[in-house]
């Protein structure tokens, strides 16, 4: 076990569409959970992005970073992530500097390796383009040297003038959930947050793995890292466990290849559940946490001591709106006081 200190909490936002709900009022929702959330007291609030997929509605965060930082005050915004496989690395930085230069002290940005996307989307992201994600390194590297002061590893982009460039860098995170992704957060000397909502076994050797190799950059002199974690807390573990029947029954559609909205408590209910339904569902189980304000506070402590972090992301999803708030509320209140 690590001693760590008071810790930090903060959100992942994934703009979950609602079952009967549309994707404009969940990019409101967004916004008014970011404004409760500095209410709150967390620390940084960041925005997800996917493609093509009904149940998500938010496949630029760099957009809803602006939307948000405009309407907040003191919370730092970012995105958890922006998958710089599909982009050019010179765009994102402009953005980015941009962002930094609107807000500045206040703006993230994360990166991922995934595709956010199935392959056809993918492809349409891409456009054309033949660098595969064998370039994710270089992509990194020439990105870093956009938005601080290292010369591009791409030697014809010596002489691009970047404008604006803000006295400081947005911060860099990368994203992942495997010990691919944290070797190369260490290599390039970035912060790193680590899915344990995605992988929730083995991560504390990925981030021991990602301390040891860690060599200082421009943007971070020593290694810091932060754990991204599913749950849902309400004023009972029974009302938790209740909410959370959604996120049982979304996995378990995803894992049945279905697509569709984010689906309500009841139509979680009304399911005819198979023993392989419940196999599934048993097997995702360490993936979410449902619990009341106590249980939570130790299951948060607990990971921020198991993997030596002092910052939790935390992702609730519920199809209710106001559940969803009354959750990040009552995480708050119960860590934050």
């Amino acid at each position: 076990m690590n001693a760590v200190p008071k810790i930090k909490l903060s959100v992942l936002d994934q703009s979950p569409i609602r079952s009967g709900g549309s994707p404009p009022e969940s990019l409101l929702e967004t916004v008014e959970l970011a404004q409760a959330c500095e209410r709150y007291g967390y620390h940084r609030y960041w925005l997800a992005e996917h493609h093509a997929t009904p149940a998500l509605a938010g496949p630029a965060p760099e957009i809803m970073i602006a939307r948000i930082a405009a309407v907040t005050e003191t919370m730092r915004i970012g995105s958890g992530g922006i998958m710089l496989s599909h982009y050019s690395p010179l765009k994102v930085a402009e953005t980015f500097n941009l962002l930094e230069t609107l807000y500045p002290g206040r703006i993230d940005l994360g990166i991922g390796r995934a595709p956010g996307s199935d392959q056809l989307t993918a492809v349409a992201l891409a456009y054309g383009s033949e660098i595969g994600i064998e370039y994710f390194p270089t992509r990194i590297a020439d990105m870093m040297a956009f938005m601080g002061n290292a010369e591009p590893p791409t030697k014809m982009f010596e002489r691009i003038k970047i404008v604006p460039k803000p006295a400081q860098p947005a911060q860099v995170w990368l994203l992942g959930s495997s010990d691919q992704s944290a070797l190369m957060a260490a290599q390039f000397g970035l912060a790193f947050s680590f899915a344990q909502f995605i992988t929730p076994n083995g991560g504390q050797g990925v981030l021991d793995a990602y301390r040891q190799h860690f060599k200082p950059s421009e943007f971070y002199p020593q290694p810091e890292a932060s754990i991204g974690t599913f749950m849902i807390c309400a004023e009972t573990e029974k009302e938790a466990r209740r909410l959370g029947s959604s996120r049982d029954f979304s996995l378990l559609r995803r894992a049945r290849g279905q697509q569709g909205p984010f689906p309500s408590v009841a139509e979680a209910e009304a399911h005819d559940y198979s023993g392989s339904d419940m196999e599934i569902i048993a097997g995702s189980a360490n993936r979410s946490f449902y619990g009341d304000p106590d249980q939570c506070r130790g299951w948060i402590q607990s990971l921020a001591e198991d993997y030596g972090v002092d910052e939790i992301v935390v992702l609730t999803i519920c199809h209710d709106a106001d559940a969803r708030r009354r959750s990040y509320e009552l995480l708050a209140e119960a860590m934050l006081d």
